[in-house]
């Protein structure tokens, strides 16, 4: 493994000098592109807010793309390095190196990558590799991944390899292939004037790790598939996938032999001015990663989407959902109108209007006592939910352009959330929350903005006693000076906690230059702590105090 990965880069390495070596002929011309971020903070020990000391006062997080690509050849590394990595980062995140890099030739429709790869078999209920850096999460592929179409109308695709574990490759092997044929494609003769369009799709994913367990008989391969339909007529769009898993015992579901399956389906319709979704998710001991003892963000091989809305506002997104990979039902639907210009309720501009509901509970589920026997758990209830509420959102969003020079945001969200659940804690009863947002931009002129964020969090009382950390208010005030500068400040007060002495301000502000492709942003305050998520997707986000300063730029 330490061979291939040394060895790799060495190859792109030379490749790229070799091709700049015969940049005077045509046949070798090519393009360089890429890309780099880094993220550093110094850190200042506040033990009102929680925030610890560093033992390296800073911390930082820098990486960087190069590309290459020449006609149908693609080529590219990644240098990553984490010295050390920022507070709330995993902790296998450490050192520096070229965890990414791949070569790939896309030729006759036929596509085969080496090295690194991201993939995603239909919504990612059996496979989806994918970063998402702001949770520190990769668990790209490493290996072959071959992708090829060949007739109108039928793609597959096919990968083989190990998933990134941080700065390192993970213990088991992930194998799959995926079909998909377009019905409309595949016969156009006969569908080329159809207004309805057929999609169909299933995969086949299977892992491999050694058993080394001195308690349990594991089964040492662990299979899943997923079969889905997708049927576009006119502005109506509906999706469907079933998935099914073998037993696989892990830390996740606590060492049962329970198959394991998972439904989701959604249906959207649009058209000028109106938008409506539905959709529906029901997991059963789902929990799918290449190596049975991982937690938290590694080494999953599959991905649980998230039916609720991904709110950006920081009191909206305070209590955020998590997915429960060993059993969820949940749904969400959504409408979004637009009242017409120049109707009374519309004005001059129209104006947006967003009506969000979710929910998740739990599965119905019987307990068995078959610890000695089959060891299967539980059975499950078949779309049957208990009375254990996971998470709840309801809310409603308005976006109103007054003239040239005013528009705002008004939102209004209800949350119940069940902190033991979400966050793994005991003893917090069901929190009901009622948020309100207001985001007011002002154009003075081409040169001078204003943005005004003002958000307030009603957290209920439980029998009197203030539930967890009580109410907040939260003000963001930002001014865009230019095209090239922004300042902003911001105040998060947690004026309900229940301990005074912790009713805190947690202030900020920050301080923006970007032209072109760069962008340097330096800031100082105060952060609290608490659980950043993306697409249901967490990880725990400590207090800190300190300066930060971030780096970007392209080329």
């Amino acid at each position: 493994m330490k061979k291939t990965v040394v060895l790799i880069p060495v190859c792109i390495a030379g490749f790229f000098q070799f091709i700049s070596a015969q940049n005077s002929n045509p046949l070798y011309s090519g393009q360089i592109h890429g890309n780099f971020e880094i993220d550093a903070q110094y850190y200042k020990p506040d033990s009102l807010i929680g925030a610890d000391s560093v033992p390296e006062k800073a911390l930082f997080n820098g990486w960087s793309n190069v590309n290459y690509t020449n006609g149908n050849f693609s080529a590219g590394v990644r240098y990553e390095s984490y010295l050390n990595h920022l507070q709330g980062y995993p902790q296998g995140y450490a050192g520096t190196g070229i965890p990414y890099r791949f070569a790939s030739y896309n030729n006759d429709k036929l596509e085969i990558t080496v090295g690194s790869s991201y993939e995603q078999f239909g919504s990612g209920l059996t496979l989806r590799c994918y970063e998402e850096r702001a949770l520190g999460l990769d668990n790209a592929l490493d290996g072959f991944r071959v992708r090829y179409n060949p007739y109108k109308g039928i793609y597959v695709k096919g990968v083989w390899g190990k998933q990134r574990n941080f700065m390192t490759d993970g213990p088991g092997i992930v194998r799959g292939i995926d079909g998909e044929v377009n019905l409309n494609e595949l016969f156009d003769s006969c569908f080329a004037k159809s207004k309805t369009q057929i999609i169909l799709g299933a995969n086949f994913v299977s892992k491999y790790q050694a058993d080394l367990d001195p308690l349990y008989v594991l089964p040492q391969n662990v299979g899943c598939w997923s079969e889905r339909m997708n049927i576009i007529r006119n502005r109506v769009n509906f999706y469907a996938e079933y998935a099914y898993k073998i037993n696989d015992p892990s830390s996740a579901n606590g060492y049962i032999y329970k198959p394991g399956n998972a439904l989701f389906s959604s249906l959207t319709y649009s058209q000028k001015g109106l938008g409506i979704y539905l959709g529906l998710l029901r997991i059963d001991n789902f929990s799918y990663r290449s190596d049975r003892t991982a937690s938290l963000t590694s080494l999953n091989i599959n991905y649980i989407p998230a039916l609720t809305k991904q709110h950006t506002y920081a009191l909206a997104a305070y209590y955020p959902f998590s997915s429960q990979p060993t059993g969820e039902l949940s749904w969400q639907g959504e409408i979004d109108y637009k009242l017409k210009k120049g109707s009374k309720l519309g004005g001059t501009y129209g104006t947006d209007i967003s009506l969000n509901y979710s929910a998740a509970y739990a599965i119905d589920t019987t307990k068995l006592n078959d610890h000695y026997g089959l060891d299967l758990g539980y059975t499950p209830h078949p779309f049957k939910f208990n009375d254990s509420l996971f998470f709840q959102d309801i809310n409603l969003e308005i976006f109103k352009k007054i003239n040239h020079k005013l528009k705002g945001t008004l939102l209004f969200a209800s949350f119940v959330y069940n902190k033991n659940v979400m966050q793994g804690k005991l003893g917090y009863p069901l929190i009901h929350s009622y948020v309100a947002v207001a985001d007011i931009i002002y154009k003075v002129n081409d040169k001078l903005a204003f943005r005004t964020d003002a958000e307030h969090m009603l957290v209920q009382k439980n029998n009197d006693a203030t539930v967890d950390y009580g109410n907040w208010a939260s003000v963001l005030e930002e001014i865009s000076i230019g095209e090239h500068f922004f300042i902003a400040g911001m105040d998060q007060y947690n004026y309900g906690n229940p301990n005074p002495e912790h009713r805190i301000h947690y202030y900020s502000a920050q301080i923006g230059y970007s032209r072109g492709t760069n962008r340097i942003v330096l800031g100082y305050g105060k952060q609290r702590a608490g659980i950043f998520c993306v697409g249901g997707v967490c990880r725990q986000v400590p207090a800190s105090n300190g300066f930060t300063l971030t780096i970007t730029s392209s080329f």
